[in-house]
Order: structure tokens, then sequence, then C-alpha cells
């Protein structure tokens, strides 16, 4: 289980409206159709806590949600819609980046994907800006229940072997598989960050 029962802080438009930079925080990123918001809610175990609609790119903010004293989750907006303006993408490019490389109680990314569709460039893009920069990704390829289990291990292998340094599961906000598994990666960052105190 999660530290804690999620509640909405904030919608951050500028990395200085973010709480306070201690304890730790765990981020969701992904491209804007991959299920983002699905994860986060099945994750959550609450259907209403992020936006789910059939309009990719709706999370245009850092939306961050308080769990227990010093633990947060924060759903980053999705990269890859078209409909997003130029002048946000570059703003999203630059802020994101910015979060990603400076925020101290940034403990670790879930990384949603579509197991169908593999990584994209915007994935990879983020995966190697984490790894230069020493961020632990955990990749959750979600809809596998469109998948047989054959097929979504195979694929998951795959994935593993080309990026040995990330984390790689199956994940279906639909069924419940991976849930769990999610939830206890994400609980482990999070301690972490409670543990190493503020400012850390």
């Amino acid at each position: 289980m999660l530290p804690g029962s999620p509640e909405f802080l904030v919608a951050a438009h500028r990395l200085e409206q973010l709480p306070a930079d201690e304890g730790g925080e765990v981020a969701f990123a992904g491209r804007s159709n991959s299920g983002k918001s699905t994860a986060l809610n099945a994750i959550c175990a609450s259907r209403g806590l992020a936006r789910t609609s059939k309009t990719p790119g709706r999370t245009q903010q850092l939306v961050v949600f308080a769990l227990a004293p010093g633990s947060r989750l924060v759903d980053m907006p999705g990269y890859g819609y078209a409909r997003v303006s130029e002048r946000m993408r570059r703003h999203w490019g630059q802020a994101l980046g910015d979060y990603l490389i400076g925020r101290r109680s940034l403990r670790g990314i879930i990384l949603i994907a579509d197991i169908r569709r593999g990584l994209g460039s915007g994935d990879r893009q983020l995966v190697a800006l984490c790894a230069s920069v020493g961020r632990p990704v955990h990749v959750l390829l979600t809809k596998a229940d469109k998948l047989g289990r054959g097929r979504g291990l195979t694929a998951q292998r795959a994935l593993q072997a080309e990026f040995p340094g990330v984390g790689f599961q199956l994940f279906s906000g639909r069924t419940g598989t991976g849930v769990e598994q999610a939830r206890e990666r994400i609980t482990a960052w999070l301690l972490e960050g409670i543990k190493k105190g503020p400012g850390v």
C-alpha cells in the first residue's frame, strides 16, 4: 500500500509553485495517450484522482498529490500530442527538463508506455535524461490486457534487454495486473525520501 491516502495539493504551471523541495516525490510521466491517468487512479485506488479523458493531453500542469507527511505523487503533463500549442510545448520542454534535473526530492519516475507501441521517441529521451542525472525509472507497460500474457512477457523482455538499467513490468488499470507491484516500487522510493529527511 502507498504511505497515506492521496489528496490534491496543487496544480503548478511553474516550478516555483511546487511544494517545498523536501521529503520524497515520485513523478508519473508518459505520452498523452498512454493511459497515465488511468494508471495513477488504479495505483491510488481512486477513480477520480487524475482526470481521464478521450481527448489526450488534458494534463498541462504539474499536478501534485500529497500522501503521508513528506511524500507526494506528481502527475506530469503528457507529451507527444499534436494539439498542444508550440508555445506550451516549448514551455513544458524546458520546465520538465529543469524539474527532472534539479528537483532534489524527486526519488524516481514512473514512465507509462502502451505495451502495444513500446517506447516512443519522447519516452526514450526521458529515459536518457534520467540516466544522465541518475534518476531511476520504472516503466509500466500499460494495456497489457490487450495482449496475451505470452506476447506481453516477450515485449517486456525485449525492452528490458534494450534498457538494462530500467525496470519494466506488465500493467493494466482495467484488470488490476501489476497494480500492487507498482505500489511497492513507489512506496520504496517514497520511504527512501522520508528517511533522508528535509532538503536531501
